[in-house]
């Protein structure tokens, strides 16, 4: 069921307010919930619901996963996430897989963003175009 405007427009009000120098500022979040939690609004439900999707996204958008087919050594995997540090900011939240399917080669995917260059990846995209 789809939230109604006025409680969709209160969440993105709310969610502009959680950030502090361009970056969500956890305790700001946790101000926005308890003051709502202590005096709710007309659709407090729904509001909750589209707020929690502002953040859960906002918070993907930061999250680095970098995927390789073997253990990247630590020099490689620091150069990585100083590369993506230097471009995306320095509150990138990340995690290294082993993902053997790959092949060879890494893919990063932060937020909707993926950089593919596995081989497993060219592979398809061979595949693809057969």
């Amino acid at each position: 069921m789809k939230a109604p405007k006025e409680a969709r427009k209160l969440s993105r009000s709310l969610f502009r307010v959680s950030f502090a120098n361009g970056r969500l500022d956890r305790a700001r979040v946790e101000t926005v919930l308890k003051t709502v939690a202590a005096r709710p609004p007309r659709h407090a439900l729904s509001v909750m619901r589209n707020y929690e999707g502002l953040v859960r996204m906002e918070l993907a958008r930061r999250h680095a996963t970098i995927e390789s087919a073997t253990p990247l050594d630590p020099a490689e995997a620091a150069r990585i996430l100083g590369d993506l540090q230097t471009r995306f900011g320095d509150d990138i939240t990340h995690e290294f897989k082993v993902t053997p399917a790959l092949i060879g080669g890494i893919r990063v995917q932060l937020g909707s963003d993926v950089w593919d260059g596995s081989v497993q990846g060219r592979l398809e995209l061979l595949r693809s175009k057969l």
